[in-house]
């Protein structure tokens, strides 16, 4: 009997406590006012910036890829055949104009030239018999005591024997160039390749199919090739026609040049070459531009972008590359409605210029407010808290830098 009254004493104690809790909400509920609103949590706007886009004086580039080669190329081969002696340079290094990159067994070489040189002997010792027997005869001659046919032989003998001479001297000058040629010296300076045939080999030399010792390309200056259509063609010449730029064919005519690494246009270089005639088959004009490559960046063989001017001086719409949005196939930015609601324009997109920016052709204006941050935070439709700001250009030394560091 205990154990049941603490319980329903406990009972009791939790029942009156619940009776209190609710009438102190009943009256809290009973002192609001039937005109007063439950307050209700505000949302605040998400804190965008915005500004005005670039709008300037510039002019267009066309871009044309294309791959560099060496200014000169040289294919080294042996003038003589012969069994290689010795291969004086390494692998990959520099080497200059005249420079013995290899040598030939010199032996025969040398044998063959004291062959001469003792025949040579031998054509002036016929030479002085042929003189004094021209020369006794020569006096002979005028007291009749010797025959025509007698004086005949004997000046055909001494011009015989000159003419030996000659030849035997032709002989002489002949061999010392084949000794000459033993030494494979470098035709042109630049960087040479390994060496394709090791020392011991028989080498041939001196004829179409002689045996290719190794090449050797001048980098600096290097040439790049490119091709342009038929259109672009006509475009540049009207161009230079109308007085708005100058001549593609003419002695340094500009361009800039960027390698698959790199964002910018960071190499000067000057045209120095156009084809005479559009290729009939691909309906293309080959063209060259010449960089010095003082620092031997460049390699033959490397690809490359091309910009040159394709406009003259207008207005154009830049802004942030990276500030434009994608969707499948479509390029979008966003600006600042009225009532600060956000609005997608679909635009279409120019290239890079120097400044950094990126030219828009179509779809802006230059009184469009562009949002230029939190870009994946907002849509379109919503209202934002905009701060207005000014729209960075970069000088070409900034451009170069920011390149270079990524």
């Amino acid at each position: 009997m205990k154990e049941f009254k603490v319980n329903k004493k406990r009972y009791s104690i939790t029942a009156l406590a619940s009776l209190i809790i609710l009438s102190l909400v009943v009256v809290a509920f009973a002192t609001v006012r039937d005109d007063e609103e439950v307050p209700v949590a505000e949302i605040v706007p998400l804190s965008v910036e915005f500004a005005l886009p670039v709008y300037k004086k510039i002019t267009m580039w066309d871009e044309y890829t294309g791959r560099f080669e060496a200014s000169s190329r040289s294919e080294v081969r042996a003038r003589v055949s012969g069994f290689l002696e010795e291969v004086n340079f390494n692998a990959g290094e520099y080497v200059k104009k005249g420079e013995v990159l290899f040598v030939i067994d010199q032996r025969p070489f040398i044998i063959e030239l004291n062959q001469v040189k003792a025949n040579y002997t031998q054509a002036l010792a016929s030479l002085k018999t042929a003189q004094d027997n021209y020369t006794r005869i020569e006096s002979l001659r005028e007291t009749g005591a010797l025959s025509t046919e007698e004086y005949d032989r004997r000046k055909q003998a001494l011009v015989h024997a000159e003419a030996s001479i000659q030849f035997a001297q032709a002989k002489i000058d002949n061999a010392k160039l084949n000794l000459e040629f033993t030494k494979v010296r470098a035709p042109i300076s630049g960087l040479v390749s390994r060496d394709r045939v090791n020392a011991g080999n028989l080498v041939d030399g001196g004829s179409a199919n002689s045996t290719l010792l190794t090449t050797i390309v001048s980098t600096s200056p290097i040439h790049f090739y490119f091709t342009g259509s038929e259109s672009e063609h006509l475009k540049y010449v009207r161009l230079a026609l109308d007085g708005k730029r100058g001549s593609i064919r003419s002695q340094g005519f500009p361009i800039k040049i960027k390698l698959a690494d790199e964002k910018f246009f960071l190499h000067n270089a000057k045209m120095d070459f156009v084809d005479n005639e559009i290729d009939r088959q691909s309906g293309t004009i080959e063209s060259r531009a010449i960089l010095q490559n003082a620092d031997r960046l460049l390699e033959p063989g490397m690809f490359g972008k091309a910009r040159l001017i394709s406009s003259d001086e207008h207005e154009a719409i830049m802004i942030p590359d990276e500030i434009i949005g994608t969707n499948q196939s479509f390029r979008y930015v966003y600006i600042l409605g009225k009532n600060n609601v956000v609005i997608s324009k679909t635009v279409t997109l120019g290239p890079l210029h120097t400044n950094g920016l990126r030219i828009i052709k179509d779809g802006l204006s230059s009184r469009d407010k562009v949002i230029t941050n939190n870009i994946q935070k907002i849509s379109p439709g919503i209202t934002v808290s905009p701060k207005e700001i000014q729209i960075k250009e970069n000088s070409e030394e900034e451009t170069k830098a920011t390149a270079r560091t990524e």
